[in-house]
């Protein structure tokens, strides 16, 4: 079995040094700053609409807020990646890694705006009066070519429903080596049946009782662990200075970074970036189709949030309570879980420990359900049937349950190419969309310009093949 999981490690390791070295991180940033540039760089001038926006209510009764669908999108940003991948981040390029996200969140606020917004021009409505849609819906009405959509469909349900949702429960279970109790053969086959389990009586309620959950669960678990973040920062504020000074000279240590691009700083941050808050990766659009707005541009607005959310917020504190804890980080010696466990415990005590097993799983159970979402989406894109949903609905707890005993490297790299293949599908995809969603901003401005709630009609941007915008 060994010698199997080595040989798939290494042909993904191969496959994953293609994609970054540098394509994947180029393309996205590439994206970012021509999105920043043509929409006159609207994740910084409407910043404040954007808050404005996320509080209102849903157009008709029952339907799906912004503020629902923007935590079923949080709920899958927000997930160990802003622990485990910020800490794997700093172990493995340094503290310019930390810049490296910051950059990829900003100029991915952008980007998350334009495909949050075809996602919402080109969605559809389902017999209950719901919505629904995604990069591959627009790729089919928009582009006309559904066998695109296919394949970014087939790519999402592997990087969710396999790569995210393996990766959570091995953060998950990881969590537990801390404690005496922990066994390394029980202890990860206990947690990946109880929390199979636990996964197979939320997502059997829809759609409606995962918003429900996400929408309980997030906020609350991103106050309290920014809570601790901003103690354990405030305990040594002496050295944030330092701090912030290394973090800028170590981002640009260019001989550094382009002597050992693969590892640099500059390569961790954008794929742990990026693997964070999604921004450009196509899965955010399916949580923001599903909202019932009277723009499109709202819900854009809204998810553009998110990322700010995720990664300028959550990653930043995860980083700044690593990086001042006084606890140094040794990539294959301490990394991951057990880095910033001992970080935390170094500064608050041992219930640190405590505080930061059940924050990751709050975090990764909120994105198994999060990661759901997308998937059972793109699978009804491919065929809709009872069977083939209930199959796949068996298939998704099996690799929550085989996520809990897998090897760390072989999740980490198949997370990484997954993620790769869908940024490039998605970003060609919108890279050719994007006057839509930027005509769909003008309109916005337009209206508010005029002092008016906006509402959206296609034809005002001369499109005739929205289902859900005549």
């Amino acid at each position: 079995m060994n010698q199997v999981l080595d040989g798939i490690d290494k042909v993904v390791t191969a496959i994953s040094g293609v994609l970054y070295m540098p394509w994947v991180p180029f393309l996205l940033l590439a994206a970012g700053l021509f999105f920043t540039f043509r929409s006159k760089f609207m994740q910084v001038r409407l910043l404040g609409e954007s808050f404005r926006v996320v509080s209102e209510k849903p157009k008709t009764k029952g339907g799906i807020s912004s503020f629902g669908a923007l935590m079923v999108s949080t709920a899958s940003r927000v997930g160990t990646g802003n622990i485990v991948g910020v800490s794997t981040a700093i172990c493995m390029g340094g503290y310019g890694a930390v810049f490296w996200m910051w950059m990829t969140a900003i100029l991915g606020g952008a980007t998350s705006f334009i495909e949050s917004t075809l996602a919402q021009v080109y969605k559809r409505k389902n017999p209950d009066g719901t919505y629904f849609g995604g990069p591959s819906y627009y790729m089919e009405t928009a582009l006309k070519k559904r066998w695109l959509g296919v394949i970014f469909a087939v790519i999402i349900i592997l990087t969710y429903a396999v790569g995210y949702n393996m990766l959570a429960s091995y953060n998950l279970q990881s969590s537990f080596s801390a404690f005496s109790f922990y066994h390394e053969g029980s202890t990860p086959l206990v947690i990946g049946i109880i929390l199979a389990l636990l996964f197979a009586v939320c997502v059997m309620g829809g759609a409606k009782r995962l918003t429900k959950i996400t929408g309980a669960l997030v906020p609350i678990m991103g106050i309290f662990y920014v809570a601790v973040a901003v103690v354990v920062v405030v305990g040594n504020a002496s050295i944030v200075p330092e701090v912030f000074r290394n973090i800028f000279a170590s981002a640009f240590d260019f001989p550094a970074i382009f002597g050992g691009f693969t590892g640099s700083c500059m390569m961790e941050g954008i794929k742990r970036g990026l693997y964070s808050n999604e921004a450009g990766m196509g899965s955010a659009p399916n949580a923001a189709a599903t909202a019932d707005v009277s723009h499109p541009a709202k819900q854009g607005l809204v998810q553009m949030l998110a990322v700010f959310i995720d990664t300028l917020l959550i990653c930043s504190a995860t980083a700044m309570m690593l990086i001042t804890s006084g606890v140094e980080g040794v990539s294959g010696v301490l990394d991951g879980i057990p880095y910033v466990q001992a970080a935390v415990q170094a500064n608050v005590g041992t219930w640190g420990i405590h505080f930061i097993t059940i924050s990751i799983f709050a975090f990764a159970f909120s994105s198994l359900i999060g990661n759901y979402y997308y998937t059972e989406s793109n699978l009804l894109f491919l065929k809709n049937n009872k069977v083939l949903l209930f199959v796949f609905r068996c298939t998704c707890l099996l690799a929550i349950f085989l996520g809990a005993q897998a090897d760390f490297e072989v999740v980490w790299n198949l997370a990484d190419v997954t993620m790769g293949f869908m940024a490039i599908v998605n970003i060609a995809a919108i890279l050719l969309l994007g006057n839509v969603a930027i005509h769909a901003l003008q309109d916005y401005e337009k209206q508010k310009k005029q002092g008016k709630d906006p509402v959206f009609h296609a034809k005002d941007i001369g499109l005739d093949d929205t289902e859900e915008w005549k």
